[in-house]
């Protein structure tokens, strides 16, 4: 009879480990197709009763999104605010009623996005998304993702680099490493002078040949102990430093020293300055050249 009974449960157990793999591949499939076609064609309509839990629960902070129309209405943003949509699931499994989701979202940001009106600019981020399903339903979803990163690509946070970078460039000109300074400036940054100052005849400067022989080859030769001092570094929204300094130093041909308030706006993209602008004292700048 034993002998009976040990083959019996195997097939049973057999039975049960295939009757709950096919739950979740059922699962896995209809999760997947409802997703892509939400996502990747903006049918947001496909929110409803038939694939979701009436109490579907978005598990966030500060509070969770609960029910139909808060959760239709939370992912709206996503359909609403971004074109040239690309979702990917990379990757999808599961054990009983719960999976885990391994996605790319790709997107430029061309409409309003949480209230943020479009920037234009694209974003790349990949996520996880623990999922709880109720009778072949979605009923509960958290997603992990890098949010610095995703407010950095919309530009709502700076990449935390940057602050370095014009740091480095501001050491390196105390220096007088000029080809370290221009190394750190885009092939075609944009430079500006402060309105009202001499070197602004050439404004705007384009590319770091122009900065070099229209800003830093004047200043080396018309200033005797020109400096930078009292440089502080402000991070800021947009991928965009702020310094507050003062320029100290005399003129050569007036031999008048200046002890100007000075602040620079730096803007950078990928590790690279692709603006300047400078606001300065110019009047007096401008009366240390006066003889």
């Amino acid at each position: 009879m034993k002998n009976v009974i040990k083959p019996f449960l195997v097939i049973l157990l057999i039975g049960l480990i295939s009757c709950e793999n096919a739950k979740v591949e059922k699962n896995i499939k209809m999760y997947s197709s409802t997703w892509d076609e939400i996502i990747n064609t903006g049918n947001l309509d496909l929110i409803n009763n038939s694939n979701f839990t009436d109490d579907i629960t978005l598990v966030t902070t500060p509070d969770n999104i609960v029910g139909l129309d808060a959760f239709k209405a939370y992912y709206s943003n996503f359909v609403t605010g971004f074109s040239d949509v690309e979702f990917i699931m990379v990757d999808v499994f599961g054990q009983g009623d719960k999976l885990v989701k391994h996605w790319n979202f790709k997107g430029t940001h061309s409409g309003e996005f949480f209230g943020m009106p479009a920037t234009g600019k694209t974003v790349d981020i990949d996520g996880v998304t623990l999922v709880k399903m109720r009778d072949g339903k979605i009923a509960q979803e958290q997603d992990f993702m890098d949010n610095m990163v995703f407010l950095q690509q919309l530009g709502m946070l700076s990449d935390p680099g940057n602050v370095n970078i014009v740091d480095s460039a501001y050491k390196a000109f105390d220096v007088g490493d000029i080809p370290t300074v221009l190394s750190y400036l885009d092939a075609h940054v944009v430079w500006n002078e402060a309105e009202g100052n001499a070197y602004a005849d050439g404004n705007p400067y384009i590319g770091p040949e122009a900065v070099l022989n229209g800003v830093f080859a004047r200043v080396g030769g018309e200033w005797d102990g020109f400096k930078l001092v009292n440089i502080e570094l402000h991070d800021m929204s947009n991928n965009q430093v702020l310094a507050t300094l003062r320029y100290n130093g005399a003129y050569k041909k007036t031999m008048k020293q200046i002890d100007a308030q000075v602040a620079h706006l730096w803007t950078l993209k990928d590790g690279k300055v692709v603006a300047f602008q400078q606001y300065v004292d110019t009047k007096q700048l401008n009366d240390a050249l006066k003889k």
